[in-house]
């Protein structure tokens, strides 16, 4: 129980300290406020171009006009889970959301789900590429489940949308699954034989790219596949490539069958000898090879150490014991009292019967065996021969898939809250990427600004505040120290580093407590002071924005980077000018001569620092309100002194 006080009082610490840094970087946030207007800028995206299906979900009406919740059963299981019951809801995300946007949410989960929505028009595979792009949140990560759309084909059974389900006829199957340690990025077409008229599912190999992060991160990530004409595809993830291949190498079972086959009726030979080696059927066991002698002997060279107790054992009765009081004799048997390690035997060399260690047994051979040699009848590996296969057939167009009607999400998941958005499908590549433009990008930006804003009022807080490091240490050593001190009471006879290490290998969740007592206040005064040069350079680039001095690249992207500071830089810079102008007021000069001069000068000065920002790299509207977009006022002067 000390221990795990010991422990707590450490992480009740690191607590205090971070819930500090958060009011401090909300005291913080109350003297500098910067209104970024980006949630405000969001619009619905629609596409620029050729498109079959653009669904961004930000209409709840025209979504259930348009989509169609499926009504059938699943075949050959139970009927209380045979129905696509599960919830649907057009919703905003629960974080991190663009103001009006909205997105298509499954709010149930361990049920079957089904919705599907008809194209614009079908699309048919043959000499544009087909393009389908959308994007997926699990707002509460994934245990077991998919989150992938079908592409259902043009079939008498997809007329009727309601009857959507596992078994509906689809060309692709496409998007991110999970069961366990399983992550998969699902890229499965169905292929018609030309031969025969039959369907057979061909499943791509898996990406080399690591997909567990977006099933775990609970960010939107957005899913795009192309393929080609030219029977080429290409998978990306957040527009980075994970996979991209030929239809005709990269799924399982492959699309060509072989052209020859295995002959099934032909069979092994009684006779065939497929033996590589055999014992030497000359050799001989030598005469004086002992099969008998032991691998291990007693080392004759040892001898029994000094002070050996050759009548204690090693564990005795707990003298302490005592016997239960519910004891029972007829059932339990004779009690008797649990043995302990032997005091006597703590000082002693060692206690009981003592006998020599063992070694090896250098007379050991072991059993002999005859040496292999070659095998005379060897006649190798017997293989069925190979025969013309009869099924055989040469599809060198396997783009040319069956028409797409509709699209649909068909499934069962263990985790709820999964969202879906901005659905497109197109023959243009630049459709899709300028759709995910105005929708996926806006919101990746929005979530790393959000992040990187959370991170500077943190560091400001550190930088400005730097006597709550005592605090910091003071909760972490406190702990140490009483850690230490009970090591010293536990243990009289050892150094105090072999009783913290031997304590700590029986108990390896301290090495825990020293990462997070050790290793986490060396990484924080790293970055503090790394922090400082930070807020020094923006001091230098508000200088040079005040006094019209040309500013380099990386200062320019500095500026526009931390708005917060360079305000907070500009303000007291700003200050610091009114006392020398009140010094300078004792010179010579007439007063309105001076005041127009002065009001003139920092009106030029102002105009000019806003032309040099927009003649060379783009600045934000961010960096123009934190810099100032007007001339500043000028200032009343006090009587000079004669």
């Amino acid at each position: 129980m000390g221990q795990i006080r010991l422990f707590s009082l450490a992480i009740l610490g690191v607590v205090v300290l971070l819930s500090h840094y958060s009011h401090a970087a909300d005291d913080d946030s109350e003297e500098v406020t910067v209104e970024v207007e980006e949630a405000a800028d969001y619009i619905s995206p629609q596409p620029n171009g050729p498109h079959y299906l653009a669904e961004n979900f930000d209409d709840p009406q025209a979504f259930k006009k348009k989509w169609v919740l499926s009504e059938a059963k699943k075949e050959g299981i139970d009927e209380d889970i045979a129905k696509y019951d599960g919830v649907w809801e057009v919703e905003a995300p629960v974080r991190d959301g663009l103001n009006g946007d909205l997105g298509l949410v499954l709010k149930s989960k361990a049920k079957h789900a089904a919705v599907s929505a008809k194209l614009k028009k079908p699309f048919h595979f043959h000499d544009k590429p087909f393009v389908v792009q959308y994007e997926v949140l699990l707002q509460e990560g994934q245990e077991c489940g998919g989150s992938y759309l079908k592409l259902l084909s043009a079939d008498a059974s997809t007329d009727d949308l309601r009857n959507f389900h596992d078994k509906t006829p689809y060309s692709i199957m496409f998007g991110p699954d999970k069961c366990g340690n399983d992550h998969k990025l699902h890229f499965i077409f169905r292929h018609k034989n030309p031969k025969n008229g039959t369907f057979e599912e061909k499943h791509c190999s898996k990406p080399k790219e690591r997909l567990e992060e977006p099933f775990k991160d609970k960010q939107p990530h957005l899913y795009t596949l192309i393929i080609r004409p030219d029977n080429t595809f290409l998978i990306s993830v957040d527009h980075k490539i994970v996979k991209e291949g030929s239809l005709l190498e990269d799924f399982t079972p492959a699309v060509n069958p072989p052209a020859e086959i295995d002959d099934p009726n032909d069979k092994k030979p009684s006779d065939w000898d497929e033996t590589e080696k055999i014992p030497d059927p000359d050799a001989r066991k030598p005469v004086d090879w002992d099969e008998s002698a032991p691998a291990q002997i007693p080392d004759p060279t040892a001898s029994k150490p000094e002070g050996w107790l050759d009548n204690e054992s090693d564990m005795v009765p707990d003298p302490n014991a005592e016997k239960p009081d519910d004891w029972d004799v007829d059932m339990d048997g004779d009690w008797e009292a649990p043995l302990i390690p032997n005091p006597a035997c703590e000082k002693a060399a060692g206690c009981g019967k003592w006998t020599p260690p063992m070694i090896n047994n250098p007379e050991y051979k072991g059993k002999w065996r005859a040496p292999l040699v070659p095998n005379p009848n060897y006649q190798g590996r017997w293989k069925p021969r190979r025969i013309l296969n009869p099924d055989y057939f040469e599809d060198k167009h396997p783009f040319r898939m069956t028409s797409i009607v509709a699209v649909g999400f068909e499934l069962w998941s263990m985790s709820n809250m999964i969202l879906f958005d901005n659905l497109l499908i197109t023959d243009d590549p630049s459709v899709a990427a300028a759709y995910a433009a105005d929708s996926f990008d806006l919101k990746r930006r929005k979530i790393d600004q959000s992040a990187k804003t959370v991170w500077t009022r943190v560091m400001k807080s550190m930088n400005y505040k730097p006597g709550w490091w005592a605090l910091y240490f003071l909760y972490i050593l406190v702990p140490i120290s009483a850690y230490v001190w009970y090591l010293c009471r536990q243990v009289k006879e050892e150094s105090l580093v072999t009783r913290v290490i031997n304590y700590s290998n029986d108990n390896p969740w301290l090495y825990a407590v020293y990462i997070v007592a050790v290793g986490l206040p060396v990484v924080l005064i790293g970055v503090f002071c790394c922090g400082s040069s930070e807020t020094e350079e923006m001091k230098k680039a508000a200088r040079a924005k005040k006094s019209d001095m040309d500013l380099p690249d990386d200062a320019q992207e500095d500026m526009a980077e931390n708005p917060d500071d360079l305000q907070d830089d500009q303000q007291q810079l700003g200050d610091d000018d009114d006392d020398e102008e009140e010094e300078e007021d004792d010179g010579d000069g007439d007063e309105s001569e001076t005041g127009t001069a002065a009001t003139s000068s920092e009106t030029s000065r102002a105009s000019k620092s806003q032309l040099d920002l927009q003649e060379n790299e783009p600045v934000s509207s961010l960096l123009v309100q934190a810099a100032g977009d007007a001339p500043r006022s000028p200032r009343k002067r006090r009587p000079r002194k004669d």
